[in-house]
């Protein structure tokens, strides 16, 4: 588990919050979510909730599922727009059935291969998460799920539990010819069995890619979707306008709303 001021140090590391962020955004576009309607997702091993803002600003509601209480302790205190819970995956997902229109998770699952205790079975835990989390999801939702395998018979492991508790789907790779941007995406289907997403970078080069390039960097522009650049007064208007919409207590607009402070003396 992180301590505290662990929580704080990993959030605040501008360098995880990038790559958090590239893959909560290729995660959300596997999930293949409708675009003319707000969904509700479920976000396991949420920790602080960078991924959860990244769903937030997608126009999406998410739940954020996580077993340390100190990295739960800093999402209260950066105010992310989602619900947390405090659990262990491994026990089970404790929602109703359907109840989501989707499932994320960043750098989480591969956890659950861990026998942490001598109670522990990897399989019955990776096989309790599965089962309870097909059930709490939507007949034709998807789950995407992020991992960090250690060896292929781990991969093995989590892939037959997983197929097992009843998903179809299977593992998409991007970049799988390189050593630093290669990701592993377990995209698993509900009720149905969909075509299989192509992962980045397997493109031949002479082909026009179907997806999005990689870049290191996110460019944040007002786009095609009518998104406003991150930080922007137009951005900080939307966020509050939507925090108002929750109920949330939330300050007046003012011309000085999204000002950029001068530096002091």
């Amino acid at each position: 588990f992180y301590d505290e001021a662990e929580a704080r140090k990993y959030t605040q590391n501008s360098r995880v919050v990038e790559i958090q962020s590239q893959m909560s955004e290729r995660a959300v576009e596997l999930l293949g979510l409708p675009e003319d309607r707000p969904c509700l997702l479920l976000d396991v091993g949420c920790g602080s909730g960078l991924s959860g803002d990244y769903i937030s600003e997608e126009g999406h509601y998410w739940i954020g599922m996580d077993i340390s209480p100190a990295m739960l302790d800093v999402a209260v205190e950066r105010e992310v727009e989602g619900d947390l819970l405090l659990a262990d995956l491994g026990h089970g997902i404790p929602f109703r059935p359907g109840m989501f229109d989707g499932c994320i998770s960043i750098s989480a699952v591969q956890w659950l291969c861990n026998a942490d205790k001598k109670s522990h079975s990897p399989p019955k835990r990776l096989y309790r998460f599965f089962s309870t989390l097909y059930t709490a999801l939507a007949r034709g939702s998807r789950a995407v799920l992020q991992l960090y395998p250690e060896n292929s018979e781990q991969l093995e492991l989590i892939t037959a539990q997983a197929m097992r508790a009843g998903f179809t789907g299977g593992m998409v790779v991007d970049y799988p010819n390189s050593a630093k941007a290669k990701k592993f995406f377990l995209c698993l289907f509900v009720g149905t069995s969909g075509t299989l997403p192509k992962g980045l970078g397997t493109e031949c080069a002479n082909e026009e890619p179907h997806q999005a390039k990689f870049t290191n960097e996110r460019t944040r522009f007002r786009n095609a979707k009518g998104k406003s650049v991150k930080k922007s007064r137009d951005w900080i208007l939307e966020k509050k306008e939507r925090r108002r919409r929750q109920g949330k207590e939330v300050r007046a607009d003012t011309k000085y709303t999204g000002r950029k402070r001068r530096p002091r003396f």
